[in-house]
């Protein structure tokens, strides 16, 4: 496996870099996905910056769309750098708001960091919904049924092989079409939320033992810097297997591995990833945060209770200041986020995300209007 000489892969490196969206001014009525414009209390600061997660990277194109078709004239410039890097901008006060994948860390002292720079506790916002794909490139193959420990022991080198014994005997309808290759494992090479939830996961219902965390501590597998540049190298590399959230599985047309969740004992089937199944997960979550912290309690997710609840999804944070210093800032952040749980919500669907549930939104937007 050569990564290297993939010409997708290296197009797709060359801009992941500099990711940046930005929303000017407009006087139309809809916005660029389609949404109406809503009543939405604009003014303040003119121009938000934000950074971090290249997982909702897709969503905030959504998110700006509808802040420009509400509020004439205002700006934000997101730059997707990676969920550390995001928070550690926001941290540092070279940014707004930050977009993660993964809430603040205590124990990396990340929360009370945030808060000496915010003057104030900083709130995490799951304002972003998407499930995580167990991609694969094989040839003849759409279907690949895989169970949680299956996939942990792939993603920790302990079956390296497709025609695995284990593998087949939960594929016996198409063990012969598996082939005696190498198995590829695409990791992410640069800290990432979604890493950190994907091995939570595999730690929760797959008895993954190599931990969790913003860094991929699986010891196998070659590396590759950004969400667009996972997805493209399994495209353009045959018997490779990657985690990426579902909207960069989708843009490059690759499949998606259908999990067997044995805890669930209601439907124990394999569960294919469409937007029903992730919409299942999103209804069943709970939130462990206390008030309007909303951090979600993630053993709801991945370990469904509910038949056909697709068990591998992510929820994408915006970490704001619960009290900001200037209070232009606050009015144009809110702003920004009551849109963003509004029209900016038309078209999450198509791009491989999950619509907000009804109680989410009631929730966020509470929150959102006690910034200060």
């Amino acid at each position: 496996m050569n990564l290297k000489r993939s010409s997708a892969l290296l197009g797709v490196l060359a801009a992941a870099g500099a990711l940046t969206l930005s929303a000017c001014g407009s006087d139309n009525n809809t916005s660029s996905n389609g949404a109406a414009k809503i009543d939405v209390a604009c003014g303040g600061k003119s121009s938000l910056k934000s950074s971090g997660s290249t997982a909702q990277k897709n969503a905030m194109d959504l998110f700006v769309a509808a802040y420009q078709t509400n509020c004439s004239g205002a700006k934000l410039d997101y730059t997707g750098s990676g969920s550390g890097a995001g928070v550690n901008e926001f941290i540092g006060n070279q940014t707004d708001f930050a977009g993660s994948d993964s809430p603040l860390d205590a124990k990396k002292g990340e929360t009370d960091k945030a808060a000496a720079r915010c003057g104030s506790p900083a709130w995490n916002l799951p304002m972003v919904f998407g499930p995580i794909a167990v991609a694969y490139n094989i040839d003849g193959i759409t279907d690949l049924v895989l169970d949680p420990p299956t996939i942990a022991k792939i993603f920790s080198g302990e079956i390296t092989m497709w025609n695995d014994t284990a593998i087949k005997a939960l594929n016996t309808n198409k063990a012969d079409k598996l082939p005696n290759e190498k198995i590829g494992v695409i990791y992410r090479s640069d800290e990432s939320g979604t890493t950190d939830n994907f091995q939570k996961y595999l730690t929760a219902a797959g008895g993954y033992t190599k931990g969790a965390g913003k860094t991929f501590n699986g010891g196998v597998g070659e590396g590759v810097k950004g969400s667009d540049g996972m997805a493209a190298a399994v495209q353009g590399t045959k018997n490779t297997i990657t985690y990426v959230e579902w909207s960069f599985a989708q843009a490059q047309k690759l499949s998606s591995v259908h999990v067997l969740t044995t805890a669930t004992s209601n439907d124990p089937k394999p569960v294919e990833l469409t937007a029903e199944s992730a919409g299942k997960a999103v209804d069943a979550a709970k939130v462990a945060g206390e008030g309007n912290d909303m951090v979600l309690d993630n053993s709801s997710i991945y370990k469904p209770t509910a038949g056909g609840a697709y068990p591998i999804m992510l929820a994408t944070y915006e970490i704001v200041c619960s009290k900001y210093s200037d209070a232009d800032t606050a009015k144009a952040v809110k702003a920004f986020l009551t849109s963003a749980v509004g029209n900016g919500q038309s078209g999450l669907a198509a791009a491989g995300y999950v619509p907000l549930p009804d109680a989410f939104k009631t929730k966020l937007t509470t929150a959102i209007n006690a910034i200060q």
